[in-house]
């Protein structure tokens, strides 16, 4: 699993790509958290390079979700393979968090 990092008018982009599961679950969230700023007002995960998810994974998502939202930073996922998309849907996670069907399109979701 690589990572990759860019931040773009004070919104922080991540794109994982490969396989997110539970052997780099705890790496993944480690450098996303590591990557994150107080002064980022949004964060995208561009998932369009993953190629699969475990529960491990989607723990990871919703505990950056929560961590996001103590402070006040919003969350959005763009992006998503058919079965990323899938497996988002059976888990209710595209309920949880807004899902994009592209990056610009998820940058610009965030308000201000």
């Amino acid at each position: 699993m690589e990572l990759g990092i860019v931040r773009e008018n004070g919104i922080l982009i991540a794109k994982p790509q490969g396989r997110l599961d539970g052997s780099n679950a705890q790496e993944f969230q480690g450098d996303l958290s590591e990557a994150i700023s107080t002064d980022d007002r949004g964060v995208v995960l561009d998932l369009a390079d993953l190629s699969y998810i475990s529960s491990a994974g989607l723990r990871v998502i919703l505990m950056t979700t929560k961590a996001l939202q103590r402070q006040s930073t919003e969350l959005a996922v763009c992006s998503l393979s058919d079965p990323i998309r899938e497996v988002f849907e059976i888990s209710g996670f595209d309920k949880i968090i807004p899902v994009w069907g592209s990056q610009p399109d998820a940058i610009a979701s965030f308000s201000g």
